[in-house]
Parts: structure tokens; C-alpha cells; sequence
């Protein structure tokens, strides 16, 4: 991949660079980038560069043997870490079992999550991780010779999913072999052991900048230019957001919402019950229940834009629109903030395996109490 193959973030792509063009290379980084803000891409670019044999002053050559190497992600000296999950009870799953659906993914969705990854291995609602025996895979690596180039890299991508065994790594990113480079590429600080954090050259990436979402919009989805506006005011930077409004259509989770607040205000026990079942069933997965709740979140900030912007400038649909100003009846500011953060709290316990059945059991009766403006109950 190529500098200018990613879109925008023109100082981080500078910054790159001359690190390498001044000899001032970090041999451990994390870059680390909101959702759809190009990380992936950043890095990747990043590491064509370095082996690249014909570089150029702002960019790799794209045609050298090691670029187009690099290019297919078949380069022998860049090696590559992600989450994954077991094919079969028992395993010990290393990244290099996933190769190939690695090499497809980042060329259909670089711009993707985890949550796009782990569905495009067939994850459904499988945790991933970067396991012990990954640890293992990537010292015995990195302390073999280079083949090509004259370095040794390693990019891993979503390190939040290291967990202690993590602590393997360290002395390997404290004491690496000459010409070692770990490339390390996150969202999410906190979620970082803060034994590899506090080793490592923190680059923060921004959002995309409007401007440059605008133009990627219209350029290489062919998104006419209001349409282009609407999305890129919404989704804030996030190009992999941008991509989900314009390829997916959200009636499945629209009509999943408005079932439930359905249940919720008619008082019907018999149909929330049956609901609660249907969106912790394991059909339905974890991720998916993480995008659910986010899809909510989503239009509790479109019901607040309502109110301080003109409709034409926002990009939901109008069924959409319409629900959200419904929802505007029901609820104050204060109530959405509260809601929202109800919201963010369940997902994050999603995320740590929370049982789905009692969690949206409890996020039901919570929503059902700040609907009424009652105290919350302690649970």
C-alpha cells in the first residue's frame, strides 16, 4: 500500500517519513487512530516504505520487487499479528493460521474493525485474541535473520487484544535484534497493557478531516457531493462508518429498535421476553449486539442534531428521522444522555462476556425507569 493510496492525514504520512529520511526511527511505535481514520492503512503504507528499494521523497516506488512484495503482503521481513479465534475446540491459534483471509480482508476493507474482521473469519460471536502461543510464534520470528530487506518488522493490529501474556514480548521490544521494528496499530489507549505502552513511541492520529472525507466520498464511491456532505458530517471522521451508511442498510436494527422501545412502553412482558431472547441469542452474537447498541447510540445523537440542524444536512433516512423525532417526545436531553450512557456501559460488558439474557433483562428495566424519570434501581 502506498502513502498515497490512504486518505488524508497528510502530517502523520510527513511525520512517517522523515523519521526514516532523518534516522530517527523508532524501533517500537503504536499508532494509534480512532475507528476509520486509516491506522491499518498508515501502517501498512508505512512499511512498504521502509523496505521499499527505490524510495521516493514522499512516497515507496510501488514497483520495486520488495514493493510489490509488500504490496500482496508476501514480503519474507514483515510479519503480521491480529486477533483470531480457534477453528476447533482445543486449538492455539496463531495469525499465520489466518494468512490468507488476512491478505483478503485488507485489501476488500482496510479501513475495517475488529468486529469486521472477526466476521469475515466467521467469528460470529467468538471472542478474538492474540494468544500466548502467538507471543511464542512472533520471538521465534523475530530472532531469525532478515531475508531481503534490511529490516525485520512486525505489524500488529488491535494490540488491546494482548492480554497479559502480552508481558512475553517485553524484553524482545526492550533489547530487539538490530534492525528490529515492531509497528504496532490501535484504537483504543486504555485497553493497552501499560507494560508495552509505556515502551513504545505513541503517534496520535486524528479523525479524517471533513474536507478529505468529502472528497474520498465523492472520488472513490462516486457519492454525489450533498450526499458526500450529509455522510461526512455524521459520521465524524470515521470512513469505515461512512462505508456502513452507504453499503448497509440499517432497517434490520431500526426495526429490532423499535420493537423494543415498543415493549418497553406498552408494558408487554410476554413479547419483551421473547425479544430479550432474540438479541442474546447466540445466533445474534456479540458483535452484532455491540453494533446494535451503538446503532442506537447513533440515532440518540441524530434525535439531539434534530434540534440545532437542518434536516437536509443529516444523513439518516427519513423513516429514521422521523423515529427520531418521536423519540425527541420521549425523552429530554438529560434522558438521552443518561440512555447513551446505559448503552455504553452494556456494551462494554458485552464485551467482557457479560451473560445476554440478564443484560438486556436489567438494560430494559433501566431504559423503563428513565423513560418515567425515576431513580435508577441498584443492581
Amino acid at each position: 500500500m502506498l502513502f498515497s493510496e490512504i486518505i488524508g492525514q497528510a502530517d502523520v504520512k510527513q511525520q512517517l517519513i522523515q523519521s526514516v529520511q532523518h534516522n530517527r526511527l523508532s524501533h517500537a511505535m503504536i499508532l494509534l487512530a480512532p475507528e476509520g481514520a486509516g491506522g491499518l492503512p498508515l501502517g501498512l503504507a508505512f512499511t512498504q516504505y521502509l523496505v521499499c528499494e527505490n524510495k521516493k521523497d514522499q512516497d515507496a516506488c510501488g514497483q520495486c520487487a520488495a514493493c510489490i512484495k509488500a504490496s500482496q503482503f508476501v514480503h519474507p521481513d514483515i510479519h503480521y499479528s491480529y486477533p483470531v479465534i480457534p477453528r476447533k475446540s482445543g486449538d492455539k491459534p496463531v495469525s499465520t493460521d489466518y494468512i490468507s483471509e488476512w491478505r483478503e480482508f485488507v485489501v476488500a476493507q482496510p479501513y475495517g474493525n475488529a468486529y469486521d474482521w472477526l466476521q469475515f473469519i466467521g467469528a460470529e460471536n467468538k471472542q478474538g485474541n492474540i494468544t500466548a502461543t502467538e507471543c511464542q510464534d512472533i520471538i521465534h520470528k523475530l530472532n531469525l535473520k532478515s531475508f531481503e530487506s534490511g529490516y525485520k518488522i512486525l505489524v500488529m493490529w488491535m494490540p488491546e487484544y494482548l492480554g497479559n501474556e502480552g508481558n512475553r514480548l517485553l524484553k524482545l521490544i526492550e533489547e530487539p535484534p538490530k534492525n528490529t521494528l515492531f509497528i504496532l496499530i490501535a484504537e483504543n489507549q486504555e485497553q493497552i497493557l501499560a507494560t508495552i505502552l509505556s515502551r513504545t513511541h505513541l503517534i496520535k492520529i486524528n479523525p479524517l478531516a471533513k474536507a478529505d472525507m468529502i472528497v474520498a466520498l465523492e472520488e472513490r464511491n462516486n457519492v454525489p457531493a450533498s450526499r458526500a456532505q450529509q455522510i461526512a458530517t455524521l459520521t465524524a471522521g470515521n470512513y469505515r462508518e461512512a462505508l456502513y451508511l452507504l453499503q448497509h442498510s440499517e432497517d434490520d436494527y431500526h426495526e429490532l429498535l423499535r420493537s423494543w422501545l415498543n415493549h418497553l412502553f406498552t408494558g408487554n412482558r410476554v413479547a419483551l421476553q421473547e425479544w430479550i431472547e432474540g438479541i442474546s441469542s447466540a445466533k445474534t452474537g456479540r458483535e452484532n449486539q455491540k453494533q446494535f447498541l451503538r446503532y442506537f447510540i447513533n440515532l440518540l445523537e441524530h434525535t439531539i442534531r434534530l434540534q440545532y440542524l437542518d434536516k437536509n444536512l443529516l444523513a439518516f433516512s427519513p423513516e429514521e428521522t422521523d423515529f427520531a423525532g418521536k423519540l425527541a417526545k420521549l425523552a429530554n436531553l438529560d434522558q438521552m444522555q443518561e440512555i447513551a450512557e446505559e448503552l455504553n456501559n452494556a456494551s462494554y460488558y458485552i464485551e467482557r462476556n457479560a451473560n445476554g439474557k440478564m443484560l438486556f433483562h436489567a438494560l430494559s428495566i433501566k431504559l423503563q425507569y428513565i423513560f418515567k424519570k425515576k431513580p435508577l434501581p441498584v443492581m
